[in-house]
């Protein structure tokens, strides 16, 4: 496991990690006992993402008055570890009244600081840091840390073939880890594309809809439908990416359910969450079709940010539009993705 891999499982675990001269641990994951002992005086402050502070109203104090900026929350008597937690996690927010006051203060490493929160969020995690004052066992410099973050070449682990159900040609699967992350991603091969470009799809994991047929997006019908194209073609190429809700993880994701539930739109939720609009890297899936031996491709896609992200990786894809009806439930969240994200008819 390279340096990178492990730091995202040491968040995930609790566990303290150095970027460049801050150590820090997530918010979510941290222990109690953990901070007894690597917070005995209980004086460590919260590193935000400045889009999280924006929506703690702090947005008017100086040292957070932008939201691409990391936001350090000075520590309070009243800011004890499960007022942390309340505080961070956006999916609270209309649950509570807000704690306070809060004071921004000065990050001491700003550059270090939005590494370190990047690697939280492709952790899985709230973009939440307790910035402590000791020192960690592992250590990255912040270059490292955001190398882990963007995926971008990968190794095939196995393959096998794969009877799948509805589908006519033979298909395979290939199961490919990346370099970076050590995070597992798989390709299914339908048929064979037949000496042209290979009809392709790039879809991002989605629990809820793949699995339980969740009425909140398209991503299941947009999964069947692929296939059935690709079977009708006689070939085609579906890379299932672990990229779950746009690249912020199942809690997150649920998190954003929660706040769709009180009125807030998709991207809305997201940026109250501290995250971007959309968190994916396409470089991975390039890295995925190059190991796969393939260099052009036609994308079933209504993302025009997946054909530029494999535009931009030498890929030579052309669209093919993937759009599937609406149901009553996803209809403003697919007009949101039209608005708001760019995504085609």
């Amino acid at each position: 496991m390279n340096k990178g891999a492990e730091a995202i499982a040491a968040l995930r675990a609790g566990r303290a990690i150095g970027v460049g001269l801050l150590t820090v641990a997530a918010v979510e994951t941290a222990t109690n006992d953990f901070l007894r002992l690597a917070d005995a005086e209980q004086s460590s402050p919260l590193l935000l993402s400045g889009a999280r502070a924006a929506a703690l109203g702090l947005g008017n104090q100086r040292d957070s008055a932008s939201v691409q900026a990391p936001v350090l929350i000075e520590r309070a008597p009243w800011l004890d570890p499960a007022t942390a937690q309340d505080l961070v996690d956006a999916g609270r927010d209309f649950a509570r009244f807000g704690p306070g006051p809060l004071q921004a203060g000065t990050v001491p490493d700003s550059y270090a600081a939005q590494a370190a929160l990047a690697l939280a969020r492709r952790a899985g995690l709230m973009p939440a840091l307790w910035l402590l004052g000791s020192e960690a066992t592992l250590h990255l410099s912040p270059e490292e840390a955001l190398a882990a973050t963007r995926p971008a070449s990968v190794a095939i682990a196995a393959r096998a073939l794969l009877p799948v159900e509805g589908l006519g040609p033979p298909t395979q699967i290939v199961a490919m880890r990346s370099d970076e992350d050590g995070s597992e991603h798989v390709a299914l091969l339908v048929g064979a594309p037949g000496g042209h470009a290979p009809l392709v799809r790039l879809h991002s994991e989605c629990l809820t809809g793949d699995v339980f047929g969740s009425l909140k997006c398209d991503c299941g019908p947009q999964l069947s439908a692929a296939l059935q194209l690709m079977e009708a073609e006689g070939g085609g190429i579906l890379l299932y990416l672990r990229q779950e809700g746009r690249g912020i993880g199942l809690a997150n994701k649920i998190r954003a359910y929660a706040l769709q539930d009180r009125g807030l739109d998709t991207v809305e939720a997201n940026h109250r969450l501290g995250f971007a609009d959309d968190e994916r890297d396409y470089a991975l899936a390039a890295a995925m079709l190059r190991a796969l031996g393939v260099s052009e491709v036609r994308l079933l896609t209504n993302n025009p940010a997946k054909l530029e992200g494999l535009q931009a990786q030498g890929i030579a894809a052309t669209r093919v539009a993937h759009r599937l009806p609406a149901n009553p439930h996803n209809a403003h969240y697919l007009d949101v993705k039209k608005a708001k994200s760019g995504h085609l008819d």
